[in-house]
């Protein structure tokens, strides 16, 4: 089925037993594999499909499937017109459904096929929320809001104080001054730029309302399950390169926590003090949005394990790349930060300590630029913010490359190969393998896995006032969510390979924790969370044993894992 999950979910609803998702195939799944959207309408859209999914399914599954605002329910012999169409819309799906299996030849490896069932497992086994704490989070913030949304009213005397157009009139009005944006990035700058006490007060009130991360929290809610557990967080192969994406509560982008006094905070909300929470932590929503995470929480009698791989993208990249000295530094101390500080500026890496400035260029340049970036990519990071003029950053991205040519040379080796396979002769460098499958150029892991670019050519664009050669593939935008063409380019390609090789480590890691009788619960990129037994038969040392083990696959990749033990989820 297409998005089997749903359809083994309800039938063992139904039928009143738990399903076995290894006697299931996800063509969703399927597609995702083959670089086509998660969406039956649009990977149907993508294939050409004449016949693709009806749109009046929406409304018809509406219809039927829901009671109106009067609690009846529609049917058949209340609508049979509709309930024929209705019918013809389950057809289609099916039919096409059909069709995106038929039409997607990708080789989906026994790994993956034991994976997805590994996947569904966890999803199902869900993880266990603190519903204390999530309804009195709600509940304080909707006090809080309330408290402030007032006092901005009284202040301006806006209807509605949450309305973007009304602050910007009301800007213009007292200031004189036209604002255009009054996003996360602007706002600051608008009140470092004021002098006027009341305009300062109400956008500092809108930053604060701005905490739109405490809607987690109703997520949670609304998605609970009758015995406080969560399930259903992670969606197989959510991405292009393969690694997982995130739904219902979104984990993947939860607020991180750096309250001094996480468990006394997380105690307070729980006794639903507003008062004292706001006494002793100031914002109640930002305290909110950092107690986020502290909501799942472990079994009674149990606790999680929380490990992650240590610097994974840094240790692939330069295990791919075979830059050396990287691979000395991951074989020893680990810290690439100071080692890579101490390359671009000549010293040794002793010299560097955590409050040394240079360490701290050594980190912007390690997080920024591995995927060809440059004073572009450090500006996104924060290089303003920490203080660097253009001027630095430049010399900054020169250094980096400078010490890391092998990694340089990866990019533009990965471009070519990739220009190469589209002229239909296969290729490969430094074992990653590039060919034509179909229309599809197929880029072949160390793993087996194939990462598909689908109709792959290459395209004049302008650029930089030239017209160049570019590699192409389609792909659906993130932002529009249209299926259309996207550039791409010898960093990207890198960045695609090193974070799907990254996830298949991650892959064989969790297959092994399995084995060995950890459960996950849930898991945040390169991070897992299993739920084990607080009596010590399991522990944190065994788990960091089992991510450091090499794998057959990646021979000579150093792996590391960092992690804790904890009774709520949190960040270390």
């Amino acid at each position: 089925a297409f998005n089997a999950a749903f359809e083994r979910t309800c039938l063992s609803r139904y039928l009143n037993t738990q399903l076995n998702p290894d006697e299931w195939q996800c063509t969703m799944v399927r597609a995702a594999m083959a670089g086509l959207p998660l969406s039956l309408d649009m990977a149907g859209k993508a294939l050409g499909l004449e016949n693709g999914k009806m749109t009046e399914g929406r409304a018809l599954i509406k219809l039927f499937s829901k009671p109106d605002r009067s609690g009846k329910k529609h049917n058949a012999v209340s609508d049979p017109d509709k309930w024929k169409t209705f019918i013809e819309y389950n057809r289609r799906d099916v039919e096409v459904e059909n069709a995106v299996r038929k039409m997607t030849d990708v080789e989906v490896t026994d790994f993956e096929r034991q994976l997805y069932a590994i996947d569904q497992n966890i999803n199902d086994r869900g993880v266990k929320l603190d519903m204390t704490l999530v309804r009195n989070a709600i509940r304080m913030s909707d006090i809080y809001t309330g408290k402030l949304s007032a006092e901005a009213q009284k202040l301006t005397g806006m209807d509605n104080p949450n309305s973007v157009a009304q602050i910007k009139k009301w800007l213009l009005d007292v200031t004189g001054n036209e604002v255009t944006s009054l996003s996360k990035k602007t706002v600051p700058a608008i009140i470092a730029g004021s002098d006027n006490d009341t305009v300062d007060r109400l956008l500092a009130i809108r930053q604060e309302m701005g905490k739109t991360s405490v809607k987690k929290y109703e997520a949670m809610q609304s998605c609970v399950c009758r015995d406080d557990r969560v399930r259903g967080l992670l969606q197989f192969f959510g991405s292009h390169t393969g690694r997982w994406a995130g739904r219902l509560v979104q984990v993947q982008n939860l607020p991180q926590n750096h309250l001094k006094d996480l468990d006394y905070a997380r105690r307070i909300v729980r006794d639903g003090d507003l008062v004292t929470l706001e006494t002793l932590f100031g914002n109640a929503l930002d305290t909110l949005s950092q107690l986020i995470r502290t909501a799942f929480v472990a079994e009674e009698g149990k606790t999680f394990i929380v490990a992650d791989f240590s610097a994974i993208e840094a240790r692939v990249i330069s295990w791919l790349a075979g830059e050396q000295w990287r691979l000395d530094v991951f074989r020893t101390t680990g810290k690439i930060y100071e080692a890579s500080a101490a390359k671009m500026y000549h010293c040794s890496p002793e010299e560097i300590t955590k409050t040394d400035p240079r360490r701290q260029k050594g980190k912007i340049a390690e997080l920024a630029l591995g995927y060809g970036g440059g004073v572009g990519a450090l500006l996104k990071m924060g290089g303003e913010k920490m203080g660097l003029s253009e001027g630095e950053m430049k010399e900054i991205v020169l250094n980096w490359r400078s010490q890391s040519p092998a990694i340089v040379g990866l990019w533009s080796s990965f471009e070519k190969s990739a220009a190469i396979a589209v002229h239909d002769t296969k290729t490969s460098y430094n074992g990653i393998r590039f060919g034509m499958c179909g229309t599809s150029m197929a880029v072949t892991l160390p793993s087996g896995r194939n990462l598909y670019y689908p109709n792959m050519r290459i395209a004049d664009r302008l650029k930089f006032g030239k017209t160049a050669s570019t590699l192409v593939f389609d792909s659906q935008n993130q932002t529009t969510k249209k299926w259309g063409s996207e550039d791409t380019y010898g960093g990207k390609l890198t960045e695609n390979i090193v974070q799907a090789i990254a996830r298949d480590c991650l892959a064989v890691t969790i297959t092994r924790l399995e084995e060995k009788g950890y459960p996950i619960v849930f898991h945040v990129h390169d991070e897992i969370i299993a739920e084990v037994p607080d009596d010590g038969t399991k522990t944190l040392d065994e788990v960091l044993e089992i991510f450091r083990t090499p794998i057959s696959w990646a021979e000579g990749l150093p792996l590391k894992g960092d992690g804790y033990v904890t009774k709520y989820y949190l960040k270390d």
